[in-house]
């Protein structure tokens, strides 16, 4: 399956920016902690093509300085057209797993990444930012849980999509993982809503072109299937199908190195 996933991600690369939502109330949230830096060294881990890092530099500016880390290829050279095309420059690239960063001990004030942590394995991910991060260091995971994802519109009305997506987990199973690293201390949570509003049209679009990498978790007959009962089930719960309307939910952890 991860080759499947990885291929994925190849293939889609290119076009990836545009399948996905791009959600900027957890960049203000990051904004916030680290305002007091003069100078912000961040690792961005399964950064991909670089959507939320063009809003880290928007908002952080002159101050930032990110290294892009990721394990897929075609992602990152994606990422520096996109970087450069904003006229960033304060960033370099790394192909690299998560679990093993290519990156000095005590090196960098923060690690964040987006919508990335289900591919990670998780608790070897958690030990690397402890080696990685300064004292006080912080780490910001953003996600959403298997609760939320069952709750949003691909939850609701694509059959078996949250059945399928095991790698999301809950509250309590992040805090006990987290335990196991106890250095890494959790400073707080915070949750975010979001109402969107789009049309079938653009939903069957990210569904064919996997915009979530848990349509690869279907075979070619069960997605076709699925795509098609999907069809029918927004058909029969919204009116105007150029006016779909749903929320949907995520999760941001912040989570900080502790000085002993």
């Amino acid at each position: 399956m991860m080759k499947r996933i990885h291929h994925h991600f190849s293939r889609i690369a290119h076009k990836y920016e545009d399948l996905r939502t791009t959600d900027l109330e957890p960049i203000l949230s990051i904004k916030k902690k680290l305002q007091n830096s003069t100078r912000i060294e961040v690792a961005d881990v399964g950064c991909g093509v670089g959507r939320y890092d063009i809003k880290l530099f928007h908002h952080i500016k002159k101050r930032l300085y990110l290294t892009c880390i990721d394990y897929n290829k075609s992602m990152l050279n994606e990422l520096t057209k996109n970087l450069k095309g904003h006229k960033i420059k304060n960033f370099k690239t790394i192909n690299a797993s998560a679990m093993a960063l290519p990156l000095a001990a005590n090196s960098l004030d923060a690690i964040v990444t987006f919508n990335a942590i289900h591919h990670f394995k998780f608790l070897d991910f958690l030990k690397e930012t402890s080696r990685v991060l300064r004292d006080n260091g912080y780490l910001f995971i953003y996600t959403r849980l298997r609760s939320q994802n069952k709750k949003n519109i691909w939850g609701r009305f694509f059959p078996e999509f949250h059945e399928k997506e095991k790698r999301l987990c809950e509250l309590w199973e992040f805090k006990e993982r987290l335990k196991k690293i106890p250095i890494l201390i959790l400073e707080s949570i915070e949750y975010f809503k979001y109402k969107r509003l789009t049309r079938l049209e653009w939903l069957i679009t990210q569904a064919i072109n996997h915009h979530y990498s848990t349509f690869y978790l279907y075979d070619k007959k069960e997605f076709k299937e699925a795509l098609k009962e999907f069809q029918e089930n927004i058909t029969h719960h919204f009116k105007d199908l150029d006016n779909i309307i749903w929320n949907d939910e995520n999760i941001m952890f912040i989570i900080r190195k502790n000085v002993r």
